[in-house]
């Protein structure tokens, strides 16, 4: 399988993961299916059903994680020697040149990507128009709405 990028952040925030589902959530389930077990018939026993369940989807997100984990190339942009180009990592300061708005997006992985908190996956249209230019360059960003120029105005690798 390829290596997948990942930030420090999103790598720590996967562990974080790992570690709540296999210290809090597993015991908290397997504690919950004894409970149900005790109640006795299996066939007809809700609680059994649905903990058995969400054992399931536990088990499932479990395996889940240790595999983007394990097929992660963690990249940290600090280490970078990018020279002030626009990388994986890397927050971009930009400036729409039709309405003059200043947005702030950090480039970084697939699973990392939420654009509430300005984070956009490397794959997408805007990272990929931007990955290599300098500040003062300008990239065009392909739309819905047609072609958008943004003005790189900063680029810092936090």
């Amino acid at each position: 399988m390829n290596k997948v990028p990942l930030t420090v952040a999103g790598a720590e925030k996967l562990r974080e993961e790992l570690h709540r589902l296999k210290t809090i959530e597993r015991p908290a389930v397997i504690a919950a299916i004894a409970e149900a077990r005790s109640h006795g018939d299996l066939s007809e026993n809700a609680e059994y059903d649905a903990a058995k369940e969400r054992q399931g989807f536990v088990e499932g997100r479990i395996q889940e994680v240790e595999g983007k984990l394990s097929n992660a190339q963690i990249i940290d942009p600090k280490l970078l020697d990018a020279d002030g180009r626009c990388v994986f990592g890397a927050t971009v300061e930009l400036e729409d040149q039709d309405t003059a708005a200043v947005v702030i997006y950090q480039i970084v992985g697939e699973d990392e990507a939420d654009i509430k908190l300005g984070k956009i996956s490397v794959s997408s249209p805007m990272a990929r128009a931007l990955i290599g230019k300098y500040a003062g360059d300008v990239a065009q960003v392909q739309a819905p709405g047609g072609i958008r120029e943004y003005e790189v105005i900063d680029v810092r690798y936090e």
